[in-house]
């Protein structure tokens, strides 16, 4: 089941990606994906369409979410996948997350300001699907038009990572919160890109795995997107060590953005459990 091409992490214009969840199906059943989840932001309103579209490319499908909490003082991103996204706690969930969202793009904009980048907040607008996800993204790709950066990642570097001009800090939900979302509603938990928390101490590392798991998280992403090879390595360790399931996704969220491709990522590693394992009776299999 290791060699299984599943892609269990993506974004479509539901949240900041740029590609419907149909235009997403479609690409993910054309790099030959077997197995595929929408993981939006904070955000399971593009659900419905995507098990539509799954459907009609005849991809297997699992429901998915990425939810941002609040841990050590650094946001961290929990992944759901499988669970019943009319569960109301669930929904209720991931409306209260989305709320501060606006309050947040608000303050970028005037911090943005500051250092002469004006109309920030409406510019950002332009490329949002849903107002109720605006986003730091959504701010670069407008720094991008504009001309004030040459691409997405050049805007984060300049303007809004930590410690940056337009950076304001966002309270997210708690890790604990998170996972029992997911879990009562019949889903998995897993950490997403463990990879990605570089202000992370080796300590702080080692307490987000365990208190996840004392959760009742079950999974982590191993290969992804934003992992190098050495970090799948590692990572399937610490899945052994905690005994967790390992997925496998893209973090896809545009053809022009995205260094990796929907379905085009390296096998899982042999000594693993897949999540995908732990989730079979939750797959939605085409007729």
């Amino acid at each position: 089941m290791n060699i299984f091409n599943a892609d269990l992490h993506c974004h479509s214009t539901v949240s900041d990606g740029t590609l419907s969840p149909e235009t997403l199906a479609g690409r993910a059943s054309a790099n030959g994906v077997e197995l595929w989840a929408l993981t939006d932001h904070d955000e399971i309103g593009g659900q419905q369409r995507a098990r539509d579209a799954a459907r009609a490319q005849g991809l297997p499908h699992l429901t998915g979410v990425e939810i941002s909490v609040t841990f050590a003082g650094e946001t961290v991103h929990i992944v759901g996948l499988g669970f019943d996204d009319r569960n109301e706690a669930l929904c209720q969930g991931l409306a209260a997350t989305r709320g501060g969202r606006e309050e947040r793009a608000r303050e970028m904009a005037a911090e943005l300001l500051k250092v002469g980048i004006p109309g920030a907040f409406e510019g950002a607008l332009k490329y949002v699907g849903n107002p109720d996800l605006i986003s730091r993204t959504h701010f670069a790709r407008y720094l991008v038009e504009t001309g004030r950066c040459s691409d997405t990642n050049d805007v984060f570097r300049k303007y809004l990572a930590d410690g940056k001009p337009g950076y304001v800090p966002h309270r997210w939900a708690g890790l604990g919160d998170a996972v029992r979302w997911i879990t009562q509603a019949g889903g998995v938990a897993v950490i997403a890109h463990p990879g990605r928390y570089h202000r992370f101490t080796p300590t702080t590392e080692f307490a987000l795995f365990s208190e996840f798991k004392e959760h009742g998280g079950q999974g982590v992403e191993v290969v992804t997107g934003s992992h190098t090879t050495a970090e799948y390595g590692k990572y399937a360790a610490m899945a052994i060590e905690f005994g967790l399931a390992a997925s496998r996704g893209s973090d896809f969220h545009s053809p022009a953005e995205s260094r990796t491709d929907l379905g085009k990522l390296p096998r899982l590693p042999p000594q693993l459990t897949p999540v995908w394992e732990l989730l079979a009776e939750r797959i939605t299999h085409p007729a």
